[in-house]
């Protein structure tokens, strides 16, 4: 599937909302449970192709934002999608800006603790260098004392100060870990010359691989679930609800094919953890 190129500059905050269909059903969520009545609302962060991005036409697309609208045709209720960059993404959840996040995000435990999490894939992480770079990036231990871009507050930047760490403590080179906001300015300080290497997830390494802009030396590292968050327990069970009955009708399987995402390996989708004490 040809995916168009990603937006260099996004919106700080718009929203895309889904068409409100003719109410032959029943929502399944009660307003009590969600921030605006009568309404689903997620926040996502399009700069991250195939999973989300952002058309010639400045619509939402990828498998993200297909699934959380299928999800809600489940639910009955209408959606509406908030783009923002990630970082102040599950800030804003706490506070009751919105009832999700619907963004790709890695699961971690810690994650786990602060909001009702709902695994639905599985990913892994990439090393990418400039497609005309000599720089052969082979496994974790090769980046130390390289100049490394990362998405900030991202499982990328946790699994690669987490490497770091282990490795100096073995006498290594530290690694200069450098941040940025989304992953289409890790990748533009990446062309820049500002790092060496940009730390991306694989799905997004292989589309950007595709058009040409980079190589990947190194990839399946850090494997974890994706997950998405919500701060309410009753939204997040009948969200995996509803993911699993798209697994059995065969729509989710159809859908990560097309968009060439790891399917995570069960029949029934679930909260995973605690949830918020």
């Amino acid at each position: 599937m040809r995916v168009p190129l990603i937006s260099a500059v996004l919106l700080p905050l718009c929203f895309a909302a889904m068409p409100g269909a003719a109410q032959t059903c029943k929502p399944a969520i009660a307003d009590s449970d969600l921030v605006a009545p009568g309404k689903l609302q997620m926040s996502i962060n399009p700069t991250l192709p195939p999973q989300q991005f952002v058309d010639e036409k400045g619509e939402l697309q990828g498998l993200n934002v297909e699934l959380m609208r299928e999800i809600a045709k489940k639910l009955c209720i209408p959606l509406e999608l908030i783009r923002m960059d990630f970082p102040p993404m599950i800030p804003a959840m706490q506070s009751g800006r919105f009832d999700g996040v619907n963004t790709g995000m890695f699961w971690t435990e810690e994650r786990s603790k602060i909001a009702y999490t709902v695994p639905y894939a599985q990913q892994t992480i990439a090393l990418t260098v400039t497609a005309n770079s000599p720089l052969k990036l082979t496994d974790a231990a090769s980046l130390a004392g390289r100049k490394a871009g990362v998405e900030v507050n991202s499982y990328q930047e946790r699994w690669l100060r987490g490497v770091d760490k282990e490795q100096v403590a073995k006498g290594a080179k530290p690694i200069e870990i450098l941040t940025f906001k989304t992953a289409t300015d890790v990748l533009a300080a990446l062309r820049a010359g500002q790092v060496e290497t940009a730390i991306l997830i694989d799905v997004t390494a292989v589309e950007i691989k595709r058009r040409g802009l980079i190589e990947i030396t190194a990839t399946g590292l850090g494997s974890a679930p994706t997950t998405q968050m919500y701060r309410n327990k009753n939204v997040a069970e009948k969200v995996a609800a509803a993911l699993t009955e798209l697994k059995k009708e065969g729509y989710y399987d159809k859908l990560f094919d097309r968009y060439g995402l790891t399917k995570l390996p069960v029949e029934t989708f679930v909260i995973r953890g605690p949830g918020p004490a």
